[in-house]
């Protein structure tokens, strides 16, 4: 490739001269090709641990001019045809040109302006300059492909200097980290070290010190412990190395999330030696931590941020902090935690203005909102900058309205309503009650005189709150403080709560955002019979039964709209259990839309994973407190470990928010904390439930004795506070003893879990979520892989081990956006058929040459019985199993098949020597459960098929059999022996079809003497048996030698199948023009009957005979008279040697998933 002119001081030093003319001269790196010697060694060591800067191109081209010492590199090149090619160039485009100059100087400054041109030039015609770095970075990622043999696809993110510890040796080299792989290259002094591993099967990721491994990075598969250390900069390597492996782990976790979530901020700037890859993942990370600061949406796209002070009028004093800007909101943090944080809508945003600046106040800024409150910044480094992007947001946000009926993230509407049908609105209508307020408003008891002192405590708790919105104001441009944190800490007013909910959760922004949309979602959603609405309705009437606004229809209902919307809006989610007892409370202190939309803030923000099919998220939650008591209770945890209580225990604390375990009116002061903290304060009551039990636990001998112990301290956690009255708790009712612990009140467990855990931070609990995603996903891929080879090892002849080899290699071709998790774990990875084709040329015992990919085709066929175009791993397995391990008769059995409909179905395989997208471009609808139950149920009715079943094979089948058997046995050691036998059985089988057929026309003929004249003035005319018989033989001995000519050399694979397939369809097409739809037939397919006069008149000659045919039983006493034949069908094949050479191959050929052409770059604003 061309390159920027550089300037080489020592032009042969380490370099060859190959080629040498007036002004250029071509070198090629010692060491490199043949011979080398010493020499050599040497080269390659210093091009790994001192990075040269000519380390990766082997050849290269110099300009020279005159005597002048200095030379200029114009060129390089990883091969040799690729620097010829620039050589010849110069030689015949600026050898003539630069003959005409006088001037050394003006013939080098000629050659630069030339060669920049090309390279502007070439930017400027292909990729933006931003997609492709220039430097070293660029040949560092020519390297890689090279050296580990990466496609273009494969993205390079950054690469750094390390070593790598095989054994107790460090290795001096390279790390390569690609969007799908870690890969590491050493070579010294002669010793080389290549390593590769793909991020998706990375289950740890740690960065530690230790005698043994000085400050180093592990990174762990399920096989093996890889040790990197050394580093320039470990804390940089590693962050890239957590969030390579974290967006393989969100693709196995959910695929159409991930496919959502292809698009990051492009760079304003271009670094050099800087992959733009690597500068969108760091734009990526700041995003990430700037979402989950504020409670802000997934669509959120940070701008930039700047350090400034904020005017904090209640404190009377400028706040140091950081202001930062996305396409919706401008937000403050301040820089000493929770002393100030501030967001604000811009659509809330009236005037921004710059301003008078002074000595005490340089570069302020204002900004007003609607509620007429003005916010003050000073000190802000590009004001005018920050004003222009500001009102252009400001601008857009107005120009963005959503519509109420069609919101942008509203799923597909359904078909518009017919004559006669239901009008809409039928659900949801903002005059309900519970769209206007709140259950426990609606359901509002009086309140006992002997709660008297409690309301008073109420009531100036309500107080206490206006008197804080009157200093920091109300609504979401609040001033967020310690104040704040104190208030919520003892305790929300019940009046205030929905509110308040609403404020920190950040679901308030999403609610003003979408006006209507829930409304609409309901109407869509209603109606609908889905496994997710089946499940909600056996839960509503578990949610909360014991309160007495879930007695009735009313709030029966209301619930029932908001868990059917949400799970409509998440289809891959549904509904999950837990969900329906989060609802309920939300319900009683909110209107039915700011249920949904907290909701929505809960599932998809606050508590991510946690509600889908595999509970992840609250699995990773339980690995994380697991952590957590080990560092925090390391007495407690070993002896929980050994009762296993930790794993019980704190999925149902997670998952409802101790809102299934404590009293209603004691759990929900955990929900305020919540919806303030995060969850950072579930973690820390949880230790503290733990730490206050820790004596009676660690006495406990059993799981059972401790699972009561924690019961009861939990059912006896009191709010004394509370002004509703009394609930009663099912579970206090079933576990509760004759004498009851003493009451717990709620406020001093929050008090002291944040006395003794309150260290906790948030981006420490996510660095440790992080590490369990990992541990929890890998292990969840495990459990499917057991639970597949589990389903069919009885139906198949496989070992276990074989199975789950032959998983990994089936999910490996897997293409990765048709990875489902949400699916049984059957139908989770499919393959098509070219992904079939690859795998059964590399696994199948059966090699048939160039014919090996129309008989894979064939087999895809015969084995996709649902005909979605696509096979599970247990057909897969069928297919290979008859072949390894059944007997003569199974495998002649699927020989047979293969050849005859569906499988030898000759339209389909023209249409299959087009890109295979063309074939499945129509989008599979989704399957609903009741698809999977029937499926299921067929899979489970006994199937004995006996070899009478099977259908007759006419002689066009029969002819492209022998042709199969013929490819078969072109490279067995015994292909003479077995040419011999296949043509002897050959032609006893067509003896047997000509005197079956004799047999078949007499009895006819019979027939045929009874009919009216009219029909026999219908029937054919026959030829003679013998003449058939010749003509049979003759189109076997054609076929044969057809068969013979298409075992040709390798080199013309493609071309020779191409033609071997359209003369299979012109010549033995067994499809007829009315046993096809019209959209099955390609353009350029040939049917039978719709030929031209000549083309009949040419085959006429040797059409096959449409009255002969053969049974199954007759193809297999034929062949049971050839031993030859027999001992080859008889013969054991091994698998574990096809699937050993199958991973070297995988190995060298570097098979990426699709999600290397994942594109990182978004559309800028």
């Amino acid at each position: 490739m061309w390159i920027t002119p550089e300037e080489v001081l020592m032009a042969n030093a380490l370099w060859v001269s190959e080629r040498a003319n007036p002004y250029f001269i071509l070198q090629r790196r010692k060491g490199h090709g043949r011979g080398g010697g010493i020499t050599g060694l040497l080269v390659g060591t210093l091009d790994v641990v001192l990075d040269s800067s000519a380390r990766v191109a082997p050849y290269r081209i110099l300009h020279q001019t005159g005597e002048s010492q200095i030379f200029w590199n114009i060129a390089c090149g990883s091969s040799r045809k690729e620097i010829t090619e620039h050589w010849e160039w110069l030689e015949t485009n600026l050898l003539q040109t630069l003959s005409i100059f006088d001037n050394d100087d003006d013939i080098t400054t000629f050659v630069k302006g030339k060669i920049q041109g090309i390279i502007a030039e070439e930017n400027k015609s292909g990729k933006p300059q931003e997609d492709e770095d220039p430097g070293k970075f660029r040949e560092a990622e020519l390297k890689m492909r090279k050296l580990f043999g990466m496609p273009e696809e494969e993205k390079l993110v950054n690469y750094y200097p390390c070593s790598y510890w095989k054994g107790r040796v460090p290795r001096q080299g390279w790390i390569y980290l690609s969007v799908n792989h870690l890969c590491f290259y050493s070579f010294l002094l002669g010793k080389e070290v290549s390593l590769v591993v793909q991020w998706t099967d990375v289950t740890q990721l740690d960065k530690n010190a230790t005698l043994v491994f000085p400050e180093s990075v592990r990174v762990s598969t399920r096989d093996t412990e890889h040790f990197f250390s050394m580093f320039l900069n470990i804390n940089e390597t590693f962050k890239l190395m957590e969030q390579l492996a974290n967006i393989a782990m969100r693709q196995l976790l959910d695929n159409e999330s991930f496919a959502a979530d292809r698009s990051l901020p492009k760079p304003c700037k271009t670094l050099k030696n800087v992959s733009a890859l690597k500068r969108d993942l760091d734009a990526r990370a700041k995003n990430e931590r700037y979402r989950a600061l504020f409670r802000l949406t997934q669509d959120e796209r940070l701008d930039g941020h700047t350090d400034c002070t904020l005017w904090t009028p209640f404190a009377k004093m400028h706040v140091v902090g950081q202001m930062f800007v996305s396409n919706n909101y401008i937000c403050f943090a301040s820089r000493e935690e929770d002393l100030c944080q501030l967001i604000i809508p811009l659509r809330e945003v009236t005037i921004v203005e710059k301003a008078d600046s002074s000595s005490v106040l340089p570069s302020p800024l204002s900004i007003s909102t609607k509620n007429k409150m003005t916010f003050l910044f000073a000190n802000l480094k590009d004001r005018d900058f920050l004003v222009h992007i500001t009102h252009f947001h400001i601008c857009h946000c107005f120009q963005e309205n959503p519509s109420p009926s069609t919101p942008p993230s509203l799923p597909p509407s359904p078909p518009v309503l017919g004559l006669g049908e239901m009008p809409q609105n039928q659900h949801y209508s903002p005059s309900l009650p519970t769209a206007k307020k709140g259950l426990l408003q609606i359901y509002q008891q009086d309140v006992p005189e002997e709660l008297g002192p409690k309301v008073t405590r109420e009531k100036m708790k309500e107080e206490s709150w206006n008197i804080h919105f009157f200093e920091f104001g109300r609504g979401v441009c609040m001033y967020r403080t310690s104040k704040t944190r104190e208030l919520v800490l003892n305790g929300i007013p019940e009046s205030l709560r929905g509110e308040l909910w609403l404020l920190f959760s950040g679901a308030q922004n999403e609610m003003a955002t979408h006006p209507g949309y829930y409304g609409s979602l309901v109407e869509q959603a209603m109606g609908k019979c889905t496994l997710a609405t089946e499940e909600i309705e056996r839960d509503l009437h578990r949610s909360m039964p014991e309160h007495h606004a879930f007695q009735n229809e009313m709030g029966i209902a209301a619930l029932r709209r908001v868990l059917t919307a949400i799970s409509y809006r998440n289809p891959s989610i549904g509904y999950c259990q837990a969900m329906n007892i989060v609802t309920s409370v939300l319900l009683l202190y909110c209107t039915e839309e700011e249920a949904f939309w907290l909701l929505v803030a809960l599932c998809e923000r606050m508590l991510p994973d946690y509600y889908n099919t595999r509970v992840v998220g609250a699995l990773v939650d339980q690995g994380v407190f697991e952590e957590l008591t080990r560092e925090c209770l390391p007495l407690l945890y070993e002896h929980m470990q050994d009762l296993g209580v930790i794993s019980t225990i704190s999925l149902s604390w997670f998952l409802t928010l101790f809102l299934s375990v404590m009293p209603f009116d004691s759990a929900v002061v955990l929900v305020d904390c919540f919806f303030y903290e995060g969850i950072k304060v579930i973690f820390q009551v949880a230790l503290a439930v733990l730490h206050a039990n820790m004596d009676q636990l660690l006495s406990c001998s059993d799981e059972g004795e401790a699972m009561t112990i924690l019961g009861r301290y939990l059912d006896n956690v009191v709010n004394k506070q509370t002004v509703s009255p009394p609930i009663p708790h099912l579970h206090a009712l079933l576990t509760s003893g004759n004498n009851p612990p003493p009451e717990i009140d709620v406020f001093e467990l929050i008090k002291a879990s944040y006395e003794k855990f309150g260290s906790l931070r948030a981006d420490v609990i996510e660095q440790m979520r992080f590490k369990q995603r990992l541990k929890v996903i890998q292990s969840l891929e495990d459990t499917a892989k057991r639970s597949v080879v589990r389903a069919i090892m009885t139906e198949s002849a496989f070992t276990i081990e074989e199975l789950e080899e032959l998983y990994v290699l089936f999910k490996s071709s897997s293409a990765a956006e048709r990875h489902d998790p949400s699916l049984p774990y059957l139908e989770q990875y499919r393959i098509d058929c070219g992904q079939f084709v690859q795998l059964f040329s590399a696994l199948a015992p059966w090699s048939c040459g160039l014919h090996t990919n129309t008989l894979s085709s064939r087999l895809f066929r015969l084995l996709d019985q649902n005909k979605d175009s696509l096979i599970n791993f247990k057909e897969f397995v069928t297919g290979l199993s008859g072949m390894y391990h059944g007997d003569m008769t199974e495998k002649l059995k699927l020989l047979y098949k293969l050849h005859l409909p569906p499988g030898m179905f000759t339209v389909i395989e023209t249409l299959l020597t087009r890109p295979w997208k063309e074939c499945n471009s129509v989008k599979e609808k989704p399957k609903d459960y009741k698809y999977y139950l029937r499926m299921w149920a067929k899979e489970k009715e006994p199937k004995k098929e006996s070899i009478k079943d099977l259908p007759r094979m006419n002689q066009e089948q029969f002819i492209e059999m022998c042709k199969t058997l013929y490819n078969m046995f072109s490279e067995d050691p015994m292909e003479q022996e077995l040419y011999h036998g296949i043509a002897t059985v050959a032609s006893l089988l067509l003896h047997i079809g000509e005197v079956g057929k004799k047999f078949t026309n007499n009895g006819s003929k019979k027939t045929e003497a009874q009919l009216p004249s009219a029909v026999d003035a219908l029937q054919p005319e026959r030829e003679d048996s013998s003449g058939e018989g010749g003509s049979g033989q003759s189109l076997v001995s054609k076929a044969l030698a057809e068969a013979q000519l298409e075992t040709p050399p390798p080199t013309a694979a493609g071309s020779d199948e191409e033609a071997k397939d359209d003369t299979s369809v012109s010549s033995y097409s067994v499809v007829s023009a009315g046993s096809l739809q019209c959209e099955d037939i390609a353009d350029d397919t040939v049917l039978i009957g719709c030929m031209s006069g000549d083309a009949v008149d040419r085959r006429r000659g040797s059409a096959p005979d449409a009255d002969w045919s053969i049974t199954f039983e007759q193809v297999l006493a034929s062949f049971l008279t050839e031993t030859s034949l027999v001992d080859y069908f008889e013969k054991k094949h091994d698998i574990q040697s096809k699937m050993t050479a199958c991973k070297s191959l995988r190995a060298v050929e570097r098979q990426t998933s699709t999600s290397s052409d994942h594109d990182f770059s978004l559309n800028t604003h």
